[in-house]
């Protein structure tokens, strides 16, 4: 009984020192209760989600994590809050887990869906001209059998049937590199320019812009490759025979820098 009664006082310590962490538990318990039942509830886990798609009878969990942005992402709707949940419902395809909305309606929330495999982990929100909506930008990025691939996509929002909330992505740019899985990345020789990663996704310089870091091969490289100015990469050809006019850019000679990204135009520009 003394040990419970320590740990209950440490807790209140510890929630009256950092006063955000019981703010937090307590936002997180409520966006919670609006798709899971009280006793369900352990944590930021919902142990068992009402209206999971295609859950088909399954017990599927739902996981709240901190990444979350909020705006008004419909020009016809309330203020939307999206968050990154994490489910063992999920395949590695969707990343285990997605983003669940939720529309603020005066001082409150309410549930407007699960949207599987959307990720929304690292944004920017930028504001319209017209300041009627808001524009969310993310950065994506998967792994299948050692091929990463990174993007930077715009967000959609869409009204659904039954008082839902679709997301969908329109990419401004992608890029994708395969040395996990070939030990080298692979460019085309007729190609001017391919990206090979993309990270660090920022506000830009200018309104309606985002910036991200990237990795590339540039027209120089592109050609210094295809004149087997690289050296090649041991066992790389192995694991992925070159086909007609590509060429070999190994780990190390791809350039960095960062790529500017005009939402509006979808014009990119390295700098």
């Amino acid at each position: 009984m003394t040990k419970v009664f320590s740990v209950l006082l440490s807790l209140l310590l510890l929630c009256h020192a950092f006063p955000g962490i019981a703010e937090a538990a307590a936002t997180n318990r409520a966006l919670l209760s609006l798709f899971c039942a009280s006793g369900a509830i352990a944590g930021t886990t919902c142990k068992r989600a009402r209206s999971y798609p295609d859950s088909e009878g399954r017990r599927c969990d739902v996981t709240l994590k901190p990444e979350r942005q909020q705006g008004r992402f419909l020009a016809s709707s309330n203020p939307l809050l999206v968050v990154s949940y994490g489910s063992g419902c999920e395949p590695h395809a969707t990343d285990f887990g997605g983003a669940v909305v939720f529309e603020q309606v005066g001082g409150a929330y309410k549930f407007r869906g699960f949207q599987p495999g959307m990720q929304v982990n690292e944004c920017v929100i930028s504001t319209a001209r017209d300041e009627a909506q808001d524009v969310l930008v993310c950065l994506t990025g998967h792994m299948g059998q050692g091929v990463v691939e990174t993007g930077v996509a715009r967000v959609g929002f869409a009204s659904a049937s039954g008082g839902s909330i679709e997301m969908s992505y329109d990419f401004l740019l992608q890029a994708e590199d395969t040395t996990g899985a070939y030990l080298t990345n692979i460019v085309s020789c007729s190609e001017r320019l391919k990206y090979f990663g993309l990270s660090k996704l920022a506000a830009g310089p200018t309104p309606g812009s985002v910036v991200a870091a990237v990795s590339y091969a540039d027209r120089e490289t592109i050609s210094t490759a295809c004149a087997k100015g690289f050296p090649k990469p041991k066992d790389a050809e192995d694991m992925r025979e070159l086909a007609p006019g590509e060429a070999f850019v190994p780990d190390g000679y791809a350039k960095s820098g960062s790529v500017i990204i005009e939402i509006a135009s979808r014009s990119a520009k390295l700098r």
